[in-house]
């Protein structure tokens, strides 16, 4: 407790404190909505990362328990697999769920999305090692990243690609296996030298506009051609 004028307000522990505000950022990140299923498969993972901090093992013992059980469940009710021994950054989102398996020993950097059907792993029993996930990486439905492989920041992993290899930091990774190729809306920004994706769908959208814009235009000129 600590007292604050005539008020007394409770604080939490460090650690159980970034547990909350991370669960909290999490929440945000689906929309505020507790049927996420993604949702509650985070919940499982931060309280999980947070029981290691308690000691002695004794007192961690029942906090573990409730652990397997939360983690468990989620399995069972979202086909997701992510232990708490992965390394997952912060907004991480996983857009849809069943048949999501993630490795203990890969690493997941921030603003990640993953959807359906991925498999982040080792590459088979006996050779040991996960890939490592940059920033603001974007990963298609049935993808498999497998192998001790680095996906760089930015870049994007297309649908059923399966990905053997490094993918340097702005490119698309697609086929089986997948081949990487530059990406063509990254723009470079400052003096620095860092980059930022440029929306392809808003880039999509004002074409589509155009298109749509120009058979407008095409279909009044035939419109006033006919009435004369």
């Amino acid at each position: 407790m600590e007292r604050d004028g005539w008020r007394e307000t409770f604080t939490f522990p460090p650690l159980v404190r970034i547990m909350f505000e991370n669960i909290a950022e999490d929440f945000r990140m689906y929309d505020r909505e507790f049927s996420r299923q993604g949702f509650w498969v985070m919940v499982a993972y931060r309280f999980g990362r947070w029981r290691y901090s308690i000691r002695p093992r004794l007192l961690r013992m029942p906090f573990s328990f409730l652990y397997r059980v939360m983690k468990l469940g989620s399995q069972i009710l979202t086909g997701i697999d992510l232990p708490c021994e992965v390394t997952v950054g912060r907004r991480f989102r996983i857009e849809h769920f069943g048949g999501i398996i993630i490795s203990g020993d890969a690493v997941i950097g921030d603003d990640v999305i993953i959807r359906n059907g991925v498999t982040i792993g080792m590459k088979k029993i006996g050779d040991p090692g996960s890939p490592v996930i940059g920033n603001r990486v974007e990963i298609g439905a049935g993808a498999k990243i497998i192998g001790r492989i680095h996906v760089g920041d930015d870049s994007q992993i297309g649908a059923n690609a399966v990905v053997i290899r490094d993918v340097p930091a702005g490119h698309i990774a697609v086929g089986i296996p997948a081949r990487n190729i530059a990406r063509r809306d990254m723009v470079p920004l400052g003096k620095d030298g860092f980059s930022e994706a440029v929306s392809f769908r808003a880039t999509l959208s004002e074409q589509m506009s155009q298109i749509q814009q120009h058979g407008h235009d095409q279909q009044f000129l035939m419109e006033e051609s006919t009435s004369l």
